[in-house]
């Protein structure tokens, strides 16, 4: 039989945030005059639904519907300061700046309501469907629109809150090495199942089961799709992806997605995972990162895997049928020298 199954394990614990020099990042939320919210970043969605998740995170904190929630991440002249979407911090760091942005409007949107209701602010409770009530009479109610419009034409009042998502800078300690270089770390485990023709030295990847510890999902919707999407990746990249198919020859290099390999829907293995939720301690409800370490563990293990296959390790990406059947020849060639024996002094001869 020329094709051998093999199994691959890999674990992985990865970081949200960085250790920069201070790693902030910042929100602003105004009220439209019918009642609307809308939520100003600089923090970029990459296409992992990070405005979704910012709409969600909005309307829990302000207590009305995710449709009044309006996430406008338009560009670093307009919107506040922002590091940047990387190291896994989006979720983690302008969710924290959103929640103390929309606890600051929602204080005004309670104080103008209250005046409209002759109540006191803290006997004030909005119910998530777009109403302010009064406790302990629920008959007692002014809706989120006409509250914002009575602060816009009546009471001159902006309903507006300011927000940072913040991490100070951890030193080294010059004597230990000791710092804290993250915010809070998710952790992943995923195991492979691949199948190595040695004839051809193609790799078909089975299935690839995973489980993901993030913390407090806030859109499981978008969790699925980024573990599905990772697993994807990290099996491009272990099979397929590169820039330099000829390295070190710097010729051929694909000049457009057409001459660049990557797998089809038909190569797309079985696919199963379980989300575990151990919320974090400094993340906005619990959240943690798992946008770039979806993709990260598959490599890993799909490459354990074609070890188990065949009982050679590779040690380059991607992992072609050059690759594999160099590396068949190469084990072949060594199992096949003569034996080096010793001269009676103690020193080899052949």
């Amino acid at each position: 039989m020329s094709k051998r199954r093999g199994t691959g394990l890999a674990t992985v614990n990865y970081p949200t945030g960085m250790n920069l020099g201070g790693d902030p990042t910042q929100a602003l939320i105004h009220s439209t005059t019918t009642g609307n919210f809308v939520v100003t970043l600089s923090s970029t969605d990459l296409g992992q639904g990070l405005k979704t998740a910012m709409a969600q995170i909005a309307a829990d904190a302000m207590g009305v519907p995710v449709d009044n929630i309006i996430v406008d991440t338009g560009d670093t002249d307009t919107g506040p300061h922002c590091m940047g979407t990387f190291a896994s911090r989006g979720t983690h760091r302008a969710g924290n700046a959103v929640i103390d942005a929309a606890d600051e409007a929602r204080d005004v949107l309670m104080e103008v309501a209250a005046e409209e209701l002759e109540a006191a602010p803290s006997d004030l409770e909005p119910d998530g469907d777009g109403n302010i009530h009064v406790l302990g009479a629920p008959d007692r109610s002014i809706s989120v629109m006409d509250a914002a419009m009575a602060a816009h034409f009546e009471q001159g009042r902006t309903i507006s809150g300011r927000g940072i998502g913040f991490k100070p800078k951890s030193d080294v300690d010059p004597e230990t090495g000791e710092m804290d270089p993250d915010s809070t770390e998710a952790h992943a485990t995923v195991v492979t199942e691949v199948e190595v023709d040695t004839e051809t030295g193609e790799v078909d990847v089975l299935t690839v089961k995973a489980v993901y510890e993030i913390g407090q999902m806030v859109n499981p919707a978008l969790v699925d799709g980024q573990i599905i999407g990772g697993a994807w990746m990290g099996m491009a990249h272990a099979l397929y992806e590169t820039t330099d198919p000829y390295y070190p020859d710097i010729d051929h290099k694909p000049g457009s997605f057409g001459e660049y390999s990557l797998p089809g829907p038909s190569e797309v293995p079985d696919i199963e995972y379980e989300v575990l939720e151990i919320p974090s301690q400094t993340g906005p409800y619990g959240v943690k990162g798992i946008g770039e370490m979806s993709a990260t563990p598959p490599i890993p293990a799909i490459v354990n895997a074609i070890k188990d296959a065949i009982g050679v390790q590779i040690t380059e990406i991607p992992v072609t049928p050059e690759v594999v059947l160099r590396a068949l020849e190469d084990e072949k060639e060594s199992s096949e020298e003569p034996p080096v024996a010793e001269n009676r002094d103690g020193g080899d001869e052949p």
